[in-house]
Parts: structure tokens; C-alpha cells; sequence
């Protein structure tokens, strides 16, 4: 695979060149005043980016998978009751998660490809009049299939239900591309991590809490020693850690946030949704159908595209990293085989998109798809062409 080339995975996403090398920094005193400086940035940049005034920011050395951990083992005790929806990959690896560490979960089933079905969470939630659930798991952008779910629609499930359970967010794959409203929606615990919409390497698992979900941790039975927020808190007040920091990394989030910021949050959503939709004007273009089942639930981050019966989509990603050096994501679970997935996400252009639409229309015409060489990438131009500035538009 040629290093040269743009990924379209989704995440790891492609590294800015001033980020890595923000990332690669002397070793400094974390213990002096002048990882402080670091840290706070980072810590008031990310509550911007999560668009909250009131939660409660920490950063662990970790993933998205321990961030998850870290919601969970900080708010619950063993037995307690949670509502979760399993409709691809990563909720389900967060409803095991849960079951590992003894907690009991109502799975709502959901097809692969559809979103959180929030009328069926407010009839449980209306139902359980000993408020026995005390967290409702919500996946908002699930990477493997690219269905984005209405978390606003899961807190009006809730507020409808007059239900107090906890309201946890995992936004790994949507935070930094999509729009995401912490405060607004009513979120209580958010996960995100390094590798994606902030366009960092693996390494950081970035947790927002909200003052209920701080208060829950007072009384949380469940085991925590590494990921304890209230270790961190009393660390964070000394500017420190309480243990060695990730400084490359947070020096890197403290550049990435800035980067976002300046763009503009909603700038930064504009230009995710409008690469998709070349992405999506591409897929119909093809011939092809998109695993997400309706255009409510279009992720702006990943496109998980089915491939035509009789043929293999993990064929598509190993000719396409073998043939041209370029990695497209696989299909995982129950679509395996069944999609290949273009990200994008994170440090990405339309011109580089286009590099990723033509190399994946070259892959399916060597492989024998029925798709015409050139069709998607024309409709994707065309696209482009006239939502980003073309003269034809401006003197519209």
C-alpha cells in the first residue's frame, strides 16, 4: 500500500502533516506548569466541538472502546438495568461490553441499516414505572453500517416517558464531522476518541459528563481504578495527570481543536455532508444501493455500499489495496462481505474524494461489477462542481 495515497477508511482518518508533527514533540515535565498549558485548551476546546457549556471534559490514554468503559464503570453497579438498541458492530461491542461487567440489558433488535427505534425506547421507558433502567446506550453514527440515528429523538423518548435514565452517546465516528448538540440533545455521558473527526492517531479516549452523570459517580458500585473520573478531576484541578499523560496526543487534540474551531463547527458539518453526498451521488450513479435504508439515516462520515448478489465486497477492498494502494473499509458482523465502506471523514477534500470514487469504480469494473467506468465519478464532479463555486453557480 503506497503511504502517498489518502485512506478511506473510516478511521484511522488521513493525518494533517501540521498535526503529526504536533503530535511529534521533545518530552517535557508534565509535572511543570507548562503542560498546563496543554491540557486547559484542550479541555475548553472540546466542550466547544461537543457544543456543551455544563459537562465535565476528560481525556484518557485509551480508545473509543475504553471510553465506553469509562462511562459505564463510573455511573453503574453491578446488576443495573440499561436499554440498548443493537443495529450494527459497535452497539452491539458496547451492549457486551455492558453484559461483561454484569449489567442487565434490554436489546431492542434492529435490522442492520436502520437506526435506533426511539418510539420503541419511549413504550419500554413509559412501561418501566420503578425507573429501573438507570442508562439508555445510544450509538449516533454507527460505523458499520453508515446509519446516523436522531439522538434528539431518543432524549424526546425519555422527556415523553418522564424517565430519569442516564442518556450515553457513543459519537466516535460522528464527533468533529457531524453536528453533535451535548447540551441541547441532553446527553449525559459522550465518547469520542483521537482517530477520527479530530484527525489524530489511536491513542486518546475524550469523555464528556454531564453534572447528573458526576453525580451518579458518587454512588457507582462498578469496578474503576485507571479510568476513574474522579482521579482525573482531582488531577486536572493541578493541571496534571494522575498518572504519565499522552503529551504528543494532547498536544495534537489541542492543534486539531483549534483547527475545527477555526474552521467553523458548522463549516466543518458543511463540508462533511457535502463530500458524502458526492460519495452517495457516486454509489447511485453505479447502480448501487447504500446500507443505510432510508436518507434520514445517510451518515456524513462513512458510506457502507452493498455490493450486487453473487459478488464479494472484501474482494473489492483487497484488489483496491492490492492493485492501487488504496484502503477502503471492510464489512463487519452480519454485512461482512455484503459492503465495503468509503470514509470519509476527518482531513478530507472533494478532490481527494474523488481519488477514492474513481479508485473504488476502477476496482468493481477489474472485478466485473456492472458498473460503468466513469459513471460515478462524473456524477460525483458534477456534484462538486456546482455545490462548492463553479462560475456557472455564482452567476446564478
Amino acid at each position: 500500500m503506497s503511504t502517498q495515497n489518502p485512506i478511506f477508511i473510516p478511521g484511522p482518518t488521513n493525518i494533517p502533516e501540521v498535526l503529526r508533527k504536533a503530535v511529534d514533540m521533545p518530552t517535557i515535565d508534565h509535572r511543570s506548569p507548562l503542560f498546563g498549558k496543554i491540557l486547559r485548551p484542550v479541555l475548553e476546546n472540546v466542550k466547544k466541538v461537543l457544543k456543551t457549556a455544563h459537562a465535565h471534559v476528560f481525556v484518557f490514554p485509551s480508545t473509543g472502546t475504553g471510553g465506553w468503559e469509562v462511562a459505564i464503570t463510573n455511573t453503574l453497579s453491578p446488576g443495573d438495568k440499561v436499554l440498548a438498541t443493537c443495529n450494527g458492530m459497535f452497539s452491539y461491542r458496547w451492549i457486551d461490553m455492558c453484559r461483561r461487567h454484569q449489567l442487565d440489558v434490554t436489546v431492542v433488535p434492529q435490522s442492520w441499516g436502520d437506526g435506533i427505534p426511539a418510539d420503541q425506547f419511549a413504550e419500554i421507558l413509559t412501561a418501566d414505572k420503578e425507573h429501573q433502567i438507570k442508562v439508555v446506550l445510544a450509538t449516533h453514527n454507527e460505523t458499520a453500517t453508515g446509519v446516523k440515528s436522531d439522538i434528539a429523538a431518543v432524549r424526546r423518548a425519555l422527556d415523553v416517558a418522564k424517565h430519569p435514565a442516564l442518556l450515553f452517546v457513543d459519537g466516535v465516528s460522528s464527533i468533529g464531522s457531524m453536528d453533535f448538540r451535548m447540551d441541547e440533545w441532553g446527553v449525559d455521558v459522550t465518547v469520542c476518541g483521537s482517530q477520527k473527526g479530530f484527525m489524530l492517531p489511536p491513542g486518546l479516549a475524550i469523555v464528556g459528563f454531564s453534572p447528573r452523570a458526576l453525580a451518579a459517580v458518587e454512588t457507582a458500585k462498578l469496578s474503576r481504578t485507571f479510568f476513574d473520573v474522579r482521579d482525573m478531576a482531582k488531577a486536572y484541578d493541578n493541571s496534571g495527570f494522575p498518572y504519565t499523560p499522552p503529551v504528543g496526543l494532547l498536544n495534537g487534540l489541542k492543534l486539531a481543536t483549534e483547527m475545527l474551531l477555526e474552521e467553523g463547527l458548522e463549516n466543518v458539518f458543511s463540508r462533511h455532508h457535502r463530500i458524502a453526498e458526492g460519495v452517495r451521488q457516486a454509489v447511485g450513479a453505479w447502480g448501487l444501493q447504500l446500507c443505510a435504508v432510508r436518507p434520514e439515516l445517510y451518515s456524513d462520515s462513512v458510506s457502507a455500499i452493498r455490493v450486487p448478489q453473487g459478488f464479494d465486497a472484501n474482494r473489492v477492498v483487497a484488489h483496491a489495496l492490492n492493485t492501487y494502494g488504496v484502503a477502503f473499509g471492510t464489512g463487519l458482523g452480519e454485512v461482512a462481505g455484503k459492503v465495503f465502506r468509503i470514509g470519509h471523514l476527518g482531513s478530507l477534500t472533494d478532490v481527494m474524494a474523488l481519488s477514492g470514487i474513481a479508485t473504488a469504480e476502477m476496482v468493481m469494473v477489474d472485478l466485473g461489477f456492472p458498473v460503468k467506468l466513469g459513471s460515478g465519478t462524473a456524477a460525483a464532479q458534477e456534484y462538486y462542481r456546482l455545490s462548492v463555486g463553479s462560475p456557472q453557480k455564482k452567476a446564478a
